[in-house]
């Protein structure tokens, strides 16, 4: 029989909210909105009214350069 370890509470969690979001890119709650309504960035998932992002794609598009995200139509 295996022990049941709980998660630590300091463990960070895998999704952010706009007010993490912004503290962890330094700039406004308003800006973070701006980037995501823009395509500017990974797109958010949304939880019922709430928007949250994951903490792998923000890190992935952060280390990548932070590359617009938004998608291309395909030439006709």
């Amino acid at each position: 029989m295996t022990e049941y370890t709980p998660r630590s509470s300091a463990a960070e969690p895998e999704l952010l909210d706009v007010l993490t979001l912004a503290a962890m890119l330094d700039c406004s709650t308003r800006h973070v909105e701006r980037l995501s309504d823009a395509g500017k960035m990974p797109p958010a998932l949304k939880i019922g009214r709430l928007r949250r992002w994951s903490r792998r794609s923000i890190r992935e598009w952060l280390d990548a350069g932070c590359p617009s995200c938004r998608q291309r139509r395909a030439a006709r």
